[in-house]
């Protein structure tokens, strides 16, 4: 139960017509949970196979499950939040990173492993996994708790899609203190049933503790939940939704294998072949019956009855007994006179070899009915080629494919559900702790914004008293303040975009923004493919690096080319998944393409367009001009002063002739920096390029040579399963040889006995009639 509450209300309402629907919602899906009483028996029942005296099965269901398992789900889903637009919008950015965090680790507190697997074998047995999202909160943090959820613990509206479903419920088993701790009096007037061993399939922390079933009902149409069970006449708790969620119920919809058309009713995959199974069974143990018939027996003249002698030779056990004594031995003769008869064997051999082929061809009728393919189960012959087997595998995963996309659509409305409950109850301190992001505050940032604007003050201040003072010109002084002013200006713009903690939770919680501006999903649960994995990198680079030398050309027609060519180069990488740090690296990558393309046009200017350079000399000189007329223009406000202060004229001229000299000594200075800059610019883009064209050529070499040694080990393995199969043909052809051979040898010395055996009672009874 989610909430805690001291007493019962007051008001309570009757609890018959809730119970009504959960009796109705149990006989729509009582042929369902019939049969899946019978499955789980078949697939393990302890005390069914541990018996001795039950008959031989095949174990074919529970192999079937054990492969389609890891196939359907193998690891647990990871969260993934993105803006559904890639507008770059420094505020979407970083609330979708921040929730992507705390679902990470909300899904990592939760299990969300074990539901999973338990949902994946409800799936594969029954036909239908159910499972369930609780918000806790208490002192120390809140939490979101992910259920998996017994088949008979979950009913929903029998509709005919679940769109139409009015109400879901979940039912919990509470201990009579528990009980009292959240309906209050309630708990007294309700039935114990007893342990919830017997109901739940597993057992009690103690075998005395009898427990109450409660159903907890969200009804979309009343927008209200009831918790109501059997044997109280008034609901025991009655209340508007404690979760506020745009799908209303805290449970995503069931994953499902099968469903009866036009209804919610599950069909468990085990019915479709079920009649295939039992013809299995059947055959195992008619095998088993005959193969413990196969004894050597054989039958002498002796004494007794006959009737009995054949049936104690047909019940013995006994192996070191062969040879049974009966009487009248030569009446049950057919010819010849060997004192012996032996037991037909051949003929039980022959039926026991026809049996297990005609269970191997059902048995290869069930994989053909689930799609299990040979590869998926391990299985494959020597003589397949690889493109056969990577068919058998692909068309194995189609077959599969719907079971492992209900398993990721749970997970993926499990993480909606998950981050809209984080986003609107949790504490902005949890979720803080939780994303580990260092993000500052409205206040950080304002203090910030304050401590710039005072150091903006502070100048302009020292600018005015410099200016009065007279201590230097003024209109330098401005220049210097208007130049330290824009640099306030821009970091305080630059501190006024940071992202806030306070922006991302105001916007997590809004309601009606959040879903338009965030897309959830998560990714895949199955383990990828290795060599499919490689394959799909190997794929991107090439994407990579084809689309920028196609559009290489585009860089150099302008800022508006520029644009485009960024824009058809995310469009290309657009289908491969690589990661949010990657493709933030690729968008700052295109949005800095202008800045780039004129980088780089300049470092080969300076190094190869002599024009360019000769214009910039020019540049250069005309800028060395304007420095020598402002001189000037100093020089005669110089001797202005001059003039009017006689005493300071010689000293005046002095200080300009010496500024002049420095100023043109640094501007020589500075020419010569200007070009080593140039000539070290120039250096490092030729160094660059040489590097570019060595990356490029050892990466094809690493190329060829991986597909070189790919194609060796596939001929090789082709060669050596080649060889295998050869081996063991030739192996099985001598064996049958020298089978045929003993056979043979064995016939031809029986029959010499015979024959002298015949000659000399022939002999014999010659004598005695000559005797005669």
């Amino acid at each position: 139960m989610d909430d805690m509450i001291d007493d019962a209300p007051a008001d309570r309402g009757l609890a018959q017509p809730w119970l009504d629907r959960i009796a109705k919602a149990e006989a729509a899906l009582k042929d369902w949970q019939d049969a899946a009483d019978n499955i789980d028996k078949q697939y393990g029942e302890l005390s069914r196979l541990r018996s001795v005296a039950r008959d031989r099965e095949f174990a074919l269901f529970w192999s079937n499950i054990q492969v389609m398992g890891p196939s359907i789900y193998a690891r647990p889903p990871v969260p993934v939040v993105t803006p559904k637009f890639k507008d770059r919008r420094p505020l979407y950015r970083t609330a979708s990173e921040f929730l992507e965090r705390a679902c990470v680790v909300a899904f990592d507190l939760a299990d969300i492993d074990d539901a999973m697997i338990s949902l994946r074998d409800d799936l594969a047995i029954v036909g239908r996994g159910a499972g369930w999202l609780r918000f806790e909160s208490d002192d120390e943090a809140d939490r979101i708790c992910i259920e998996h959820l017994d088949r008979k613990d979950f009913l929903h509206d029998p509709a005919r899609k679940w769109a139409d479903v009015d109400w879901v419920a979940r039912r919990a088993w509470l201990t009579k203190e528990e009980m009292r701790k959240r309906f209050g009096s309630a708990a007294d007037e309700v039935d114990y049933t007893g342990p919830l061993r017997d109901d739940r399939g597993r057992y009690a922390k103690k075998d005395t503790v009898d427990r109450c079933g409660v159903w907890e009902i969200w009804c979309k149409s009343a927008e209200k939940v009831v918790w109501v069970t059997d044997g109280s006449e008034k609901v025991l708790d009655e209340q508007e939704p404690h979760l506020k969620l745009d799908c209303f119920w805290p449970c995503p919809k069931p994953v499902y294998a099968t469903i009866q058309r036009r209804t919610l009713i599950p069909i468990p995959d085990m019915l479709q072949y079920k009649d295939q199974l039992e013809e299995i069974n059947s055959l195992t143990r008619r095998i088993h019956t005959l193969a413990e018939a196969i004894k050597m027996r054989g039958f002498y003249s002796g004494g007794g009855d006959v009737g009995d002698a054949i049936a104690r030779a047909m019940k013995m056990h006994d192996d070191e007994q062969v040879l049974i004594p009966v009487p009248n031995l030569a009446s049950l003769s057919t010819g010849g006179s060997d004192p012996i008869i032996w037991m037909p064997l051949d003929m039980l051999a022959n039926t026991i070899t026809g049996l297990i082929e005609l269970r191997r061809q059902v048995i290869d009728d069930v994989y053909q009915i689930i799609g299990l393919s040979d590869i998926m189960r391990g299985a494959t012959e020597a003589d397949e080629t690889l493109g056969a087997q990577r068919l058998k595998q692909q068309n194995g995963s189609y077959r599969v494919r719907d079971k492992q996309n209900e398993l990721i659509r749970w997970a993926r409305d499990a993480v909606r559900i998950a981050a809209e409950i984080m986003a609107e109850e949790f504490d902005k301190s949890t979720l803080v702790d939780m994303a580990q992001m260092d993000l500052p505050t409205d206040a950080d940032v304002k203090k910030q914004i304050k401590q710039i604007e005072d150091q903006a003050k502070a100048v302009v201040a020292q600018a005015q008293q410099a200016a009065l003072s007279g201590q230097a010109d003024p209109q330098q002084i401005e220049q210097q303040a208007q130049q330290q002013i824009q640099a306030f200006e821009a970091e305080i713009a630059k501190a006024q975009e940071q992202v806030t903690i306070d922006q991302v939770t105001e916007f997590l919680k809004d309601e009606k923004l959040r879903p338009y501006v965030l897309d959830i999903e998560t990714d895949s649960t199955v383990y990828p493919d290795e060599m499919a994995e490689k394959a799909s990198r190997a794929e991107f680079m090439q994407a990579f690096s084809g689309s920028m030398a196609a559009l290489q050309p585009m860089f150099a027609m302008g800022p508006e080319a520029i644009a485009v060519a960024g824009a058809v180069f995310k469009f290309a990488l657009a289908p491969y998944r690589v990661g949010r740090e990657l493709e933030g690296l690729i968008d700052d990558f295109v949005d800095q393409g202008p800045q780039i393309a004129e980088r780089l046009a300049a470092q080969d200017g300076e190094g190869e367009d002599e024009g360019l350079a000769a214009a910039q000399m020019e540049l250069a000189k005309a800028e060395m001009a304007k420095v020598q007329s402002q001189t000037e223009a100093n020089q005669a406000q110089a001797a202005l002063k001059a003039q009017e202060l006689e005493l300071k004229s010689a000293e005046a001229q002095e200080k300009a002739r010496q500024a002049e000299q420095k100023f043109a000594l640094e501007v020589e200075q500075t020419k010569g920096s200007i070009e080593k800059t140039a000539a070290d610019i120039q250096k490092i883009f030729a160094e660059i390029q040489l590097a570019q064209q060595k990356l490029g050529i050892e990466a094809h070499r690493e190329e060829r040579e991986d597909v070189k040694a790919a194609a060796e080990i596939e001929a090789r393995q082709v060669d050596q399963a080649m060889s295998a199969q050869d081996r063991q043909r030739q192996a099985f052809e001598n064996d049958r040889d020298a089978s045929r051979a003993d056979r043979a040898q064995d016939y031809s010395e029986r029959s010499g006995d015979r024959q002298a055996d015949f000659a000399e009672r022939q002999a014999l009874l010659e004598r005695t009639e000559s005797a005669r």
